[in-house]
């Protein structure tokens, strides 16, 4: 068996697309799954499954999720052990280790094109920083993400969607999954 991280985009945020985890988690277990677990409320689940490609995955979990639960959401997905590739390859590290609540992985389903990370890097006007490894941004807000406009500025240039967790969450899902 395999274990997966499954991130939903947009999720319980902000009143929009709200699902209890308690009904996502019962929804993977009816497809199979086994060991899902959820971390916090916004559409963090882990499970155990025969190998298959995340790819895959998220376009079963998608169209599962709009069957099942009536909830339309991005769903990107990771291996443990891409995940536990994924936290090695930040390029952040003194900042995760510094101010873990301010650095946030992004996830995509494609690898980025540097050249419009570096355009995003360059647009912003803040001390926000921004690295790109593969299918993963990095970003840290030393402010904070209140008032920080980089999120827009990065979303505008890189021209892709992904889902954002900070660096705690990614770290608890890791073990989670046990990677």
């Amino acid at each position: 068996m395999t274990a997966y991280i499954a991130f939903l985009r947009g999720v319980n945020v902000g009143g929009n697309k709200m699902i209890a985890m308690a009904d996502l988690r019962e929804m993977l277990a009816a497809l199979g799954f086994q060991d899902a677990k959820t971390l916090l409320q916004s559409g963090n689940a882990v499970f155990r499954h025969k190998a298959h490609l995340p790819a895959k995955l998220e376009q079963l979990l998608e169209k599962e999720m709009n069957a099942r639960l009536g909830l339309t959401a991005d769903c990107h997905v990771r291996t443990a052990a891409e995940l536990r590739a994924a936290i090695e390859a930040n390029p952040l590290t003194a900042e995760a280790k510094k101010d873990p609540s301010h650095l946030l992985v992004s996830f995509f389903r494609a690898p980025l094109d540097m050249a419009r990370v570096k355009a995003a890097q360059a647009a912003i006007t803040g001390p926000e920083i921004v690295r790109a490894d593969g299918r993963h941004l990095y970003t840290f807000y030393p402010t904070g993400m209140g008032t920080s406009q980089a999120g827009v500025v990065i979303d505008k240039a890189l021209g892709v969607r992904g889902t954002a967790r900070n660096w705690n969450t990614v770290q608890k899902l890791a073990a989670l999954a046990g990677s």
